[in-house]
């Protein structure tokens, strides 16, 4: 069989695969910035590695194998870290216009949520994203991974374990008046 008739197009591949990469790097890192730069990198190693695709898998589960690397990678880096404003860079920080009170619970709610599964292990992180958000098979992610189906699914399992365990340690949830879910921070 010809190489070149079974080797995907790179341009049509990262055409209809970048917006799904992009969605599971922003979902597994938290920040857009560092989203956009990793699913570049992902796309370098996916066009360089392009000729030696052997099709044991789908690009689909090919390409998300290498942005989980990738974002592995970015977070093993020791130049992975919070940007700090200066205290006399602070007063030029514009301040953002005040929100609403239904979007500040949410986002509230979504950033204590983003903390938690940041503190996950990778291993953890990559198979709850991949599964409960990107909506991946636990088969897709054995392949993704590297990883046995049956381990795949210990990881799910507790990864949502961990997530349960510290959101009850750090949030009171309830329903309120409208009957909307809620949570405050404990001991805030």
């Amino acid at each position: 069989m010809d190489a070149a008739a079974t080797t995907p197009d790179f341009a049509a591949l990262a055409a209809e695969l970048s917006p799904a990469l992009l969605r599971y790097l922003r979902r597994y890192t938290g920040d857009v910035g560092s989203a956009d730069d990793l699913l570049q990198e992902t796309l370098i190693r996916m066009a360089r590695g392009l000729a030696d695709f052997e099709g044991r898998s789908s690009p689909k589960t090919w390409a998300f194998a290498i942005a989980t690397r990738v974002a592995a990678d970015h977070f093993r880096s020791p130049a992975q870290r919070a940007a700090i404003v200066a205290i006399d860079e602070a007063d030029s920080v514009a301040d953002p216009a005040p929100l609403a009170e239904e979007q500040r619970v949410v986002d509230e709610m979504n950033a204590c949520i983003r903390q938690v599964i940041d503190s996950l292990p990778e291993d953890y992180r990559a198979a709850l994203v991949l599964h409960d958000l990107e909506g991946q098979s636990a088969r897709e992610i054995a392949e993704i991974c590297g990883a046995t189906l049956a381990t795949v699914k210990i990881r799910i399992h507790r990864a949502r374990a961990r997530l349960k365990q510290a959101l009850d340690r750090q949030c009171d949830f309830y329903r309120d008046g409208e009957n909307v879910f809620r949570c405050d921070r404990k001991g805030a």
